[in-house]
């Protein structure tokens, strides 16, 4: 089970290493950002704190689809098409995640505030590190579809969970050399 340190707000545990590892990366990427630097977007595009937000919608989602099969005691999986099968591939399997989709729409932000969306992506990813350890017994075949990559394993999941993750972290850092240019000039 996930804690929370009441002084930084930092995830301290959490009980999957790869989640573990999902925690490390968003917290080495916002280290030291202000909530008016985790606000700050270019025109057109998403802040940090937007960035974080869709992360948090994202791990929230999976938290309840997990807890759903975990419920059940049974897969939701459904039979992917061919087309979901070369993108788990792509995603889960190499570690591919293609740039210039557009998020599903459930996923998009909604303008949280920097330091709400910071809170909840913790906390949202602490529950789906709780719903993660809830499944670990329905088997070791697909287990609930993605809705874009349909059908995925429990270490699919969590791949594509690390995969998503980073790219992203990869956004938020080229945010900060933006800002770091402009504060320079």
């Amino acid at each position: 089970m996930a804690n929370e340190n009441a002084v930084t707000g930092k995830i301290q545990t959490l009980t999957h290493p790869e989640i573990q590892r999902i925690g490390t990366a968003i917290e080495a990427a916002v280290a030291g950002m202000s909530a008016e630097q985790l606000a700050w977007a270019p025109q057109g595009k998403w802040s940090a704190a937007n960035i974080l937000e869709h992360l948090a919608i994202t791990y929230g989602g999976t938290a309840r689809v997990m807890r759903k099969v975990a419920q059940n005691g049974t897969s939701l999986a459904s039979r992917p098409t061919a087309y979901q099968r070369v993108a788990t591939f792509l995603v889960t399997g190499i570690g591919f995640l293609p740039g210039g989709r557009k998020a599903p729409v459930m996923t998009v932000p909604t303008g949280m505030d920097a330091d709400t969306a910071l809170a909840t992506v913790r906390k949202n990813l602490a529950e789906m590190d709780e719903a993660f350890a809830l499944v670990s017994g329905v088997g070791k075949g697909k287990i609930a579809d993605h809705p874009v990559l349909g059908a995925l394993t429990l270490a699919q999941w969590k791949k594509f969970h690390w995969v998503h993750t980073r790219h992203h972290m990869k956004q938020i850092a080229a945010l900060r050399e933006q800002l770091r240019v402009a504060s320079s000039e």
